[in-house]
């Protein structure tokens, strides 16, 4: 521990073991670290006694419960197996993926037992996305969006944003509101908070804008590459990765258009647990997803062919996945041919 961050840092000022525990009195190491608590904000009550507002609202929060994960895979589940996983499985499984207040401002997370340790040698930091969100958000969202992934950068990134500037710190921390989705959250960032509709610059833009605003999804066209989308996942074994841009109707309003993320479950996915999802056939295998990788010109902003003519990206009956979700087929979209 730098003594300069001792005395510099507020947090620290009550000393060590106001959080840690342990005996601060004690000069023997293994007397001192009795009783020794690791990671004190798996407590949020512990963060709370000086940031009561926002641990108050924190324990609500889908970051915090993970409630958006649970949520999402019971409609698969008969109601002995949604009691059972609820109870059981999700726990030990699922719920790995909680996060503290401390893997944001202090430690970086660990991920499939793997970490990169204190962000800035024990400092509490405001923010660093690059060493917190990405570690959890890794997979797919963060590599997309600086085009680590393969494809080109997320024009915001480019322009020296970060997560922050569009996912706001009270949609972080929670409102209070225990949701069940991240879709439900009332302050998430939406395009047209930064681009309203009125604002374009040109009139092919603003013609393609109303023309299109009720039935296809922002990043439908302004979603610049393929992006990660995984199969055949298995409890405690992973899954398989790889590009892919997919389009369709989402499962969330069948009325839009809009880029799908293929959810990996198979109907093996929990057959360790012993819960055979009963009702696999309830929800499919694709969500509506907004990709990370946004450009101003993408194929499909230069060419109405690209998804009028070619059908470029479509999902269609002969790419849904064997022994997939028969939900699957509500989500196929076929474009209408323009007039001439």
């Amino acid at each position: 521990m730098d003594r300069a961050v001792v005395e510099r840092d507020p947090h620290l000022a009550r000393g060590c073991s106001a959080c840690h525990k342990g005996d601060g009195r004690a000069s023997d190491k293994q007397a001192a670290h009795a009783g020794l608590v690791k990671r004190p904000s798996d407590d949020v009550r512990v963060c709370g006694e000086c940031h009561d507002t926002i641990a108050g609202t924190y324990r609500t929060s889908l970051h915090y419960t993970t409630a958006g994960l649970k949520h999402g895979a019971l409609p698969r589940f008969g109601p002995a197996e949604a009691k059972q996983f609820a109870e059981r499985v999700f726990p030990a499984s699922c719920a790995s993926c909680h996060a503290s207040c401390g893997e944001c401002h202090v430690k970086a997370p660990t991920v499939a037992g793997v970490g990169t340790g204190l962000v800035s040698g024990h400092r509490f930091v405001r923010r660093n996305e690059g060493r917190t969100c990405a570690a959890c958000h890794g997979g797919r969202v963060y590599p997309e969006f600086t085009g680590e992934y393969g494809g080109m950068p997320d024009v915001h990134y480019e322009k020296g944003m970060m997560c922050i500037d569009c996912h706001s710190a009270a949609e972080m921390h929670g409102d209070g509101t225990s949701y069940t989705s991240r879709r439900e959250v009332k302050s998430r960032p939406s395009c047209a908070k930064c681009h309203p509709p009125g604002s374009e610059k040109t009139p092919k833009a603003s013609a393609a804008h109303q023309r299109h605003a009720s039935t296809v999804s922002c990043v439908a066209c302004h979603a610049a590459t393929p992006y990660r989308n995984c199969s055949e996942c298995h409890l405690g074994r992973g899954a398989t990765a790889r590009p892919d841009f997919v389009l369709g109707a989402s499962p969330r309003d069948p009325t839009r258009v809009t880029t799908l993320r293929r959810v990996p479950t198979v109907k093996g996915t929990f057959d360790p647990a012993g819960l055979g999802l009963a009702a696999f056939d309830a929800a499919p295998n694709y969500w509506d997803t907004v990709p990370h990788n946004i450009r101003k010109r993408t194929d499909r902003t230069r060419s109405c062919d690209v998804c009028h003519v070619e059908r470029r990206g479509f999902l269609t009956r002969e790419t849904l996945p064997q022994d997939g979700s028969r939900a699957n087929e509500a989500l196929v979209r076929v474009p209408r041919q323009i007039k001439e």
